[in-house]
């Protein structure tokens, strides 16, 4: 029997139709996928079963009875739990304070048991064999990784009997990664139902017993995993066949050197780091996380104190704040890596997000000229194809795609040359994926330099001119086209000596 049941399953946003007559079936006890690009009504439907949402119309079972959760409270007192894409942890409050947020075990008089709310952190971390992360620090001192660590333990810490990951893994470096898929399966096995998103079909199929496809806000299909090809699921989630999901590379580099970097520090984690950059290409930044990516864009972009020599296009430069980087043709532009609490805001409408860091362009003895306004918010949506109803739509209620795109957009109307994308295709579909490289690649052939790190190396592989190894802070390999190869990434990122 389906734990879980859903048929003819609506929801309307006002004109927008997020999902028409979806339907869905899954077991106790299996890793069931959902897959689909963004804006495929995935979010939506996740969002209903956690009670964040309700829905218009259809009927959802759960263990045979009428499911209709008025809130997040009542579908955790029914046993579902969800683990959002977005984190809604509280950045004031500690790890442990996090994770038992309104359940924290008290004492006679009300206040908060601190040494029992310790022991119940240390049991539910050794219980589930969690990486090492400190209890009691604050979590807005941790990276986006730990961050993400923690959301999975508050949802884990919850009885449930449904628990769903939203694309848990995005932001995880490979060991905890693997880590999660692990616990994923281990669940599974001790009968909760786990319903897994992640644009990754490796780790689909590495933990995923069925999967079903969502398009346009309606289910395509049911498959069980070993039994479906990957270009029938790219089919069925972008309605064609795709020719490729890497654009033909053309050597765009000229010899002009847009960036130079010397001496670079920043911190204990980056050390003494130098390269070049040069315009027309783009210049991939790989290795174990935690060995000064971070670092490295961070401090380029103004945003963490760093010392050493910064070049941009023959002249010093040194940013002190993003702000000072954001100084036009001669400044440099960032698309962060967490685009929900760095790149976005998201109660705020896509206009005004595009056009919150180039006031400049638009005003006129302090005056907005709004119909110059308008022609660069279109100028953006046209461009980068971002889909939208109208400009003054609220960025938060964009598909993950589309809130990148909203952040590239950004990024492009600083009129910055020089760009740093980290980690710019994290938790963005197939296609999204497809539409940023060959984005990337364009903005080569018109000059741009691009430095470009992604958690993902055959994105590095297949994208880049040439490939950066950082380990230990340092430049341990800068790989030529020829050169470039998943092996050869991992062995300079993980050997002694530099290859």
């Amino acid at each position: 029997m389906d734990l879980i049941e859903v048929s003819g399953l609506t929801k309307r946003y006002g004109g927008i139709v997020a999902l028409e007559q979806a339907s869905f079936s899954a077991r106790a006890g299996e890793v069931h996928a959902l897959i689909g690009e963004n804006g495929a009504g995935k979010s939506t439907f996740i969002q209903i079963l956690a009670g964040a949402v309700a829905h218009d119309g259809g009927d959802v079972l759960f263990d045979g009875a009428h499911y209709n959760p008025a809130n997040p409270d009542d579908a955790e007192t029914t046993g579902v739990t969800a683990v959002f894409q977005e984190l809604s942890l509280i950045p004031d409050l500690t790890v442990e304070e996090n994770i038992w947020f309104r359940r924290e075990p008290r004492r006679w008089w009300g206040a908060a048991d601190r040494r029992e709310l310790r022991r119940k952190t240390r049991d539910l971390f050794e219980k589930y064999e969690f990486p090492p992360i400190q209890a009691d620090r604050e979590v807005r001192r941790l990276t986006l990784a730990e961050q993400q660590i923690v959301e999975i333990a508050k949802g884990l810490a919850k009885s449930t009997r449904v628990l769903i990951l939203d694309e848990a893994t995005s932001a995880l470096p490979a060991k905890e990664t693997e880590w999660l898929l692990k616990l994923t399966r281990k669940l599974a096995e001790e009968g909760l139902l786990v319903i897994f998103i992640s644009h990754r079909m490796g780790e689909v199929r590495s933990i995923a017993d069925r999967m079903t496809i969502f398009r346009n806000g309606s289910t395509v299909a049911t498959h069980v995993t070993d039994e479906v090809s990957d270009d029938e699921i790219v089919a069925q989630m972008i309605g064609r066949q795709m020719d490729r999901l890497y654009p033909e590379r053309h050597d765009t580099t000229t010899g002009r050197i847009a960036l130079k970097v010397s001496n670079l520090e920043c911190g204990s984690r980056l050390r003494g780091v130098d390269f070049e950059l040069r315009e027309g290409e783009v210049l991939g930044v790989g290795g174990l996380q935690g060995h000064g990516h971070r670092e490295l864009f961070q401090s380029l972009f103004g945003a963490s104190r760093s010392t050493g020599e910064v070049e941009l296009w023959g002249r010093a430069a040194r940013f002190n704040t993003p702000n000072q980087a954001l100084s036009g043709r001669e400044g440099i532009a960032l698309v962060p890596e967490d685009r929900g609490g760095q790149g976005l805001l998201n109660s705020m409408s896509v206009r005004e997000n595009l056009t919150l860091s180039v006031q400049r362009r638009m005003t006129w003895c302090g005056l907005v000229d709004s119909k110059r306004e308008a022609a660069l918010v279109r100028e953006m949506v046209d461009l980068l194809s971002i889909k939208v109803e109208t400009p003054e739509q609220e960025a938060g209620t964009l598909s993950g795609g589309n809130q990148q795109k909203v952040v590239f957009g950004k990024m492009l109307l600083t009129e910055a040359r020089v760009l740093l994308l980290y980690d710019p295709t994290r938790g963005v579909d197939v296609g999204t994926k497809s539409e940023i490289f060959q984005l990337m690649r364009d903005l080569a052939a018109q000059g741009y330099a691009i430095l470009f790190h992604s958690s993902d190396m055959p994105e590095l592989v297949h994208v880049c001119d040439r490939v950066m190894v950082l380990r230990a802070g340092h430049v341990a390999a800068l790989l030529d086209r020829s050169a470039i190869s998943e092996e050869a990434i991992l062995r300079a990122a993980v050997l002694e000596k530099d290859t």
